[in-house]
C-alpha cells in the first residue's frame, strides 16, 4: 500500500475534485507488505473477531476531542 498526499476539494455533493491529474503506477508493488504478513493479519484479527476480543465502532472516537486538544 502507498500513501499519496493529493489536493482538491470536494463539492457540496460531496464529490472529490483532484487539482492534477492522479498517475499511478498499477504494476509496482515494491512498497507493499508481503503476501505472508497480510494472511497473518487477517487470521489474527479473524481470530479476535470470533474471540470477542472487539470494541464497537462507536467507541474508536471517544475522547478524541481531549487527545486533540492536548496535541495544540
Amino acid at each position: 500500500m502507498k500513501a499519496i498526499k493529493v489536493m482538491g476539494m470536494i463539492d457540496d455533493r460531496g464529490q472529490l475534485a483532484l487539482d492534477e491529474h492522479l498517475s499511478i503506477d498499477t504494476n509496482q508493488d515494491d512498497d507493499d507488505e508481503p503476501k505472508t504478513q497480510i494472511l497473518e493479519d487477517f487470521w489474527q484479527a479473524w481470530h479476535e473477531a470470533m474471540t470477542g476480543q472487539t470494541i464497537p465502532v462507536a467507541r474508536l472516537w471517544e475522547g478524541i476531542d481531549d487527545d486533540l486538544r492536548t496535541l495544540n
